[in-house]
């Protein structure tokens, strides 16, 4: 492991801060090391891996495709894309998508969708773009632009303009930053690299209404408490406040790398052919993950099941932030958790791996927990343990 770790030091970009670890196969909600060492994954690749490793159907799904046909340009259609489209339309309440690659490039074409709407109303490209502070939409130059978090974005600078930021939950500093020229109003309803942060749901009906008197767009970028990790397929369900644009990736694709961004009509009628593209978004392979995804998430009953769970480990974390100083609060919405504590987390998630359960942060003091779906009670419990052991 400490050759490869070392040849990688020396031929990849150094953007990332890696831990000591080569994972090298899944079961389940485990991971294993080239080594053979076993970890407990409540990280499931970043709220990637919705399914856990190793789902038979899916897997077989994704080798059926790669002997039938990898890729076609988008100059032609696809069954694969069609019925994933279906499928993600029905799931999100939206009526047309886009197939992306990433999530962060779901949040371009949403921006850019958003702008274009704005130019057919007005005949103008003047527009602003109101995002929230603490917010994260990805790390691409536009994305970066909507990002609420100064330290993800002054080496960058300057960015694409027209962006301005409120505090999230405040009503009255979005219609503060209102002008005629606000073309849209972005955020997550649950903000998670920025703390794990849950809306508030008068908050979010609020801004649904200002959205609806000025002719505003409202974007929810559900790309990681999307697909099922608030308890509904997508947490606009949850709080009963529908988006005209919505963005979903990570869990999408459970692995395979896709995204999207799709709109209620209205607003989908301002693209016209050429205002966008991709060469690989909505392929044969990445469509069929994506239907392979949701036919599991049906036959699974996964909805319900995280409904289940999540409460289960909602208040797990509860009693757990009360019996430990240090800890000052829980937060979160299904299995989208977060424990604040009075001091970095760093080094209680590298003893967390010591120890075989791996966790990411959400900032500097929130530990952040975000594991496959398809996890059990006793997964929690097993979490809890070894969780109790470190900070003891």
């Amino acid at each position: 492991m400490e050759e490869y770790i070392n040849e990688a030091e020396h031929l990849l970009m150094h953007t990332y801060s890696r831990y000591k670890i080569i994972l090298d196969k899944g079961d389940g909600v485990y991971l294993y090391d080239i080594e053979g060492k076993k970890y407990l994954d409540f990280g499931a690749g970043i709220a990637v891996f919705a399914l856990g490793y190793g789902n038979t159907e899916y897997n077989a799904a994704l080798k059926a495709q790669i002997d039938k046909l990898l890729h076609t340009s988008n100059y032609f259609y696809n069954v694969p894309s069609i019925k994933a489209a279906s499928k993600l339309a029905a799931a999100s309440g939206m009526d047309r998508v886009f197939f992306t690659n990433s999530g962060t490039e779901a949040i371009e074409g949403a921006i850019k969708l958003a702008r274009k709407y704005y130019y057919k109303k007005h005949h103008t490209g003047d527009s602003q773009i109101i995002a929230m502070n603490k917010s994260f939409h990805g790390r691409s130059m536009g994305a970066l632009s909507v990002t609420g978090q100064p330290s993800y974005r002054v080496a960058f600078e300057p960015l694409i303009g027209g962006v301005v930021f409120a505090d999230f939950n405040s009503v009255e500093d979005i219609r503060a930053k209102i002008n005629e020229k606000t073309c849209a109003i972005i955020l997550e309803p649950v903000q998670a690299e920025g703390g794990i942060y849950p809306a508030e749901g008068e908050y979010l009906k609020e801004v649904r209404k200002i959205c609806d008197e000025q002719d505003i767009l409202l974007i929810f970028d559900e790309i990681q408490c999307g697909m099922g990790r608030t308890g509904s397929m997508f947490a606009w369900q949850e709080y009963g406040v529908k988006p005209d644009i919505l963005t979903a990736a990570k869990a999408l694709g459970c692995g395979v790398p896709v995204g999207a961004f799709a709109a209620v009509e209205k607003v989908c009628q301002a693209f016209e052919p050429g205002d966008h593209g991709t060469t690989y978004g909505g392929n044969p392979f990445t469509a069929a993950a994506v239907n392979a995804v949701f036919d599991q998430y049906e036959k699974l009953n996964l909805i319900e099941h995280v409904k289940e769970v999540s409460s289960y480990l909602e208040l797990s974390l509860e009693e757990f932030a009360k019996s430990h100083s240090g800890i000052k609060e829980r937060r979160g919405k299904g299995l989208l958790q977060g424990l604040e504590f009075e001091y970095p987390v760093k080094e209680i998630i590298q003893k967390a791996m010591d120890n075989n359960l791996i966790l990411f942060s959400a900032g500097s003091n929130v530990l952040r927990f975000i594991p496959p779906l398809v996890i059990t009670k006793e997964h929690v419990d097993e979490m809890l343990e070894i969780l109790k052991k470190v900070i003891e």
